[in-house]
């Protein structure tokens, strides 16, 4: 196995940290965290023309044809960045679902829609529980008809959930925990689709969604009927994947930030980096960032080879969302007490690190995960 980054992913990341510079600074992610919708239209095109909503979907589909690997990279970048909007959902989670368990129906008709930007997806799976287990999903049931299904109920931590306009939805219909559940392709124009926003420390656009008697035909059933928790195991796996990606890119610009702060902060007549103990700090930092890039492109590679890559992503989440948190608390540290103000920008990537470690499990979770497959 190969880490290192072959040609292919230098251009892809080159090219994507010179675009998010130049048109998704600090100033613009502000601004987001203020709008209404969390993204403009612009950027999202901007995005979608460059390729990257379809960085991993097949050829045949309107898509790049690309590998996890490549789009790892790409998300290291985009967590570096804090680029605003759905890309996540739509790029990673979307994207794999529709590859993973679509028809070549849905396929054919939504993989190209995705690539092209116009189709933005969102998975709504949590509920009162909040817990990544088949046994939460429950409240949240569909009923079979003679023209299709009718959905009732409710979904929470829907992320970007508000601007999506297809919602991965996770609905029971069977009485087995695992071998009940199914998961359906709603369109959120529904008139009985209704969704309130979440504030929530990360800013990240989290919505509370509600499906009262939602009408969907037969060919809206991602997968098989009560199929769907196998589905949902494997895009648990490219989400937190992707997340472990993000979380070593922003761990990155954490570093990056606070070498170049100590390095000019003078105090007593000297950079603030020359001392030991802030030398140590910056230390512990890069050991740290260093760890968890290889952590998270080891799961990102066997992802894309197609291998099972249940312990790597389960290391790498269960190792990043104890690291990446440490890193901003340690990059306060050296800042010192600007670092904790609004107008500077480090809380930026403080704040979404405390959603970032809980997606697609915490590090409780993937601890767990490592324990059952070490046979423990």
């Amino acid at each position: 196995m190969d880490i290192g980054l072959s040609e292919t992913q230098q251009l892809i990341r080159n090219s994507a940290r010179e675009f998010l510079e130049e048109n998704c600074d600090t100033q613009y992610v502000r601004a987001m965290e203020e709008d209404e919708v969390g993204h403009t239209d612009e950027l999202w095109n901007q995005v979608a023309e460059l390729g990257w909503l379809g960085l991993t979907v097949p050829e045949e589909d309107g898509g790049a044809g690309m590998s996890f690997s490549e789009l790892a990279i790409l998300l290291e970048e985009t967590g570096s960045a804090m680029l605003p909007g759905p890309f996540f959902s739509t790029a990673v989670i979307g994207a794999e679902a529709l590859k993973i368990a679509g028809s070549e129906e849905q396929k054919s008709e939504l993989l190209s829609k995705l690539a092209e930007g116009k189709l933005k997806t969102a998975l709504a799976f949590h509920e009162t529980g909040a817990s990544w287990t088949p046994e939460s999903v429950s409240e949240m049931t569909a009923t079979e008809t003679e023209d299709g299904w009718i959905l009732n109920g409710e979904k929470r931590f829907v992320q970007d959930g508000a601007a999506a306009d297809m919602l991965i939805v996770a609905a029971r219909t069977g009485e087995e925990a695992k071998n009940g559940i199914t998961l359906f392709l709603v369109e959120t124009d529904s008139a009985n689709v209704d969704s309130r926003e979440l504030k929530t420390t990360s800013s990240d656009r989290m919505s509370v969604m509600s499906f009262g008697e939602v009408s969907v035909p037969k060919a809206s059933v991602l997968g098989e009927v009560n199929g769907g928790w196998d589905v949902l195991e494997k895009v648990f796996q490219y989400g937190a994947a992707g997340k472990c990606a993000e979380m070593a890119g922003a761990g990155q610009k954490m570093l990056d930030t606070t070498v170049d702060y100590v390095q000019n902060r003078v105090q007593f007549g000297r950079p603030i980096g020359s001392f030991q103990a802030i030398q140590h700090h910056a230390a512990d930092m890069a050991i740290e960032v260093q760890a968890g890039r290889q952590l998270a492109r080891q799961a990102a590679w066997f992802l894309g080879e197609g291998l099972d890559a249940t312990r790597q992503v389960a290391l790498a989440k269960a190792y990043l969302s104890e690291s990446y948190p440490r890193v901003c608390a340690t990059a306060h540290q050296c800042h010192g007490a600007i670092g904790y103000t609004h107008e500077y920008d480090l809380h930026l990537w403080t704040r979404r690190a405390t959603g970032q470690r809980l997606a697609f499990g915490d590090t409780k979770l993937h601890q767990e995960t490592l324990a059952d497959s070490a046979g423990l």
